[in-house]
């Protein structure tokens, strides 16, 4: 029998990720990446245990939390520094089944692709989509190189769209879609070198913004900003001087980590979300994973753990040997309402944390307190249904050790 072909569109963390999954079932697999090289965004990535249980399922687990460092205690503050809540690392890891890992997205991206054979991956290569076919006919994608020859066109029994928030297999497959649309809020990420004094990891809600500080294993820190902003603005100078401008009197160590920030080093990008949910995550031999599937705001942590919990799925039921069609429908039912939920919840945490009126923060913040005087339980309720997720059995795909 001919071995089963699968092109997949976008080397990002779900890109690779589907990749190693169907690589280990007996796939050849090609990525086509449109970047002239391999470059994560320079930010840290929190994987909750709902994602690692997805990279278990490929072997890669054990690594990832190796190379993490493993959240601590920690919670939520206010600008002024008081704690409005207080987290217990010990407690989510035994509700969930395990612990909050952090790491740097180039060094998850290492990590997957290294369990890629030499050549699969190939760079510098804009793919479009031709064809999606169907059970009767394969997909077809054509490739420009860039080389002036008009590029080359593939044929596979399987087309993954990992292309990210602006996708064209997305616009490809349901052009009359709306698209992303703009949150309202804008972000900021930065990696500095740890502050002299210790810290706690924290989030810090204020009016219309947010700050958090959490530790990489490398003894680095990963900050991220949220602030409400028209879209499409930037900073009249630079973007560490608007940070200094919104959150430089902020409690400790945010003026330190700021202090310590360059400002090439700082990462700006408005966010975007699929808040209309697709009518599918497929269409003939192509299926849409991640961002490309269902963008959502960063305020759940869920963006990157979303995009390998599909790449997991999406394998599995492949792996099963049932018609693309079959397959890739089950796909859609297993993903779309789980995703189009966390999606909405996302959403609903980001309206809470925008808020900037006085006297609906100062609700917000005393609203925060009290659930939190009943223990770490309460919490942590609200990420019931996500991080305690599990990935389906998967008899047919061989575990590697």
């Amino acid at each position: 029998m001919d071995q089963h072909r699968a092109v997949v569109v976008g080397a990002g963390i779900g890109g690779l990720t589907v990749a190693v999954a169907l690589h280990q079932s007996g796939w050849d697999v090609t990525v086509l990446e449109r970047a002239a090289a391999l470059t994560p965004v320079g930010a840290g990535i929190g994987l909750a245990p709902n994602s690692q249980r997805a990279l278990d399922v490929i072997g890669l687990g054990d690594r990832v939390r190796e190379l993490s460092a493993w959240q601590g205690d920690g919670g939520m503050r206010a600008p002024d520094g008081r704690w409005l809540a207080r987290t217990s690392a010990k407690a989510a890891a035994e509700r969930f089944g395990g612990p909050l890992v952090l790491l740097h997205r180039a060094t998850l991206v290492e990590i997957l692709a290294s369990a890629l054979p030499e050549g699969v991956v190939r760079t510098g290569a804009a793919a479009s989509l031709v064809d999606p076919g169907d059970d009767g006919r394969p997909a077809l994608v054509r490739i420009a190189d860039g080389d002036g020859d008009g590029g080359q066109e593939i044929e596979a029994d399987l087309v993954v769209g990992a292309d990210g928030i602006r996708s064209t297999l997305r616009r490809a497959l349901f052009p009359g879609h709306p698209g992303p649309a703009y949150s309202g809020f804008t972000t900021w990420r930065v990696v500095v070198p740890a502050p002299d004094r210790p810290f706690a990891p924290h989030e810090t809600w204020g009016g219309g913004r947010l700050w958090g500080t959490q530790p990489l294993k490398d003894g680095r820190i990963y900050a991220y900003a949220m602030a409400a902003a028209p879209e499409g603005a930037h900073a009249p100078d630079d973007e560490r001087a608007e940070l200094l401008r919104l959150f430089g009197d902020w409690h400790q160590p945010v003026p330190e980590i700021l202090a310590a920030v360059e400002p090439a080093g700082v990462l700006r990008n408005d966010v975007h979300h699929l808040i209309d949910p697709l009518p599918a995550f497929h269409q003939g031999r192509v299926a849409l994973l991640g961002d490309a599937a269902h963008a959502m705001q960063p305020t759940l942590g869920q963006g990157g753990n979303q995009a390998i919990e599909d790449a997991i799925v999406l394998a599995h039921h492949i792996a099963r040997g049932a018609p693309p069609s079959r397959a890739l429908t089950a796909y859609t039912a297993d993903r779309l309402p789980r995703t189009t939920a966390i999606v909405r919840k996302a959403a609903r945490t980001g309206r809470l944390t925008l808020l900037s009126a006085p006297p609906a923060v100062a609700l917000r913040n005393a609203l925060i307190a009290a659930v939190s005087r009943f223990g770490p339980g309460l919490v942590l309720r609200g990420f019931d249904g996500i991080a305690d997720w599990r990935p389906p059995l998967a008899d047919e795909r061989a575990r590697v050790s």
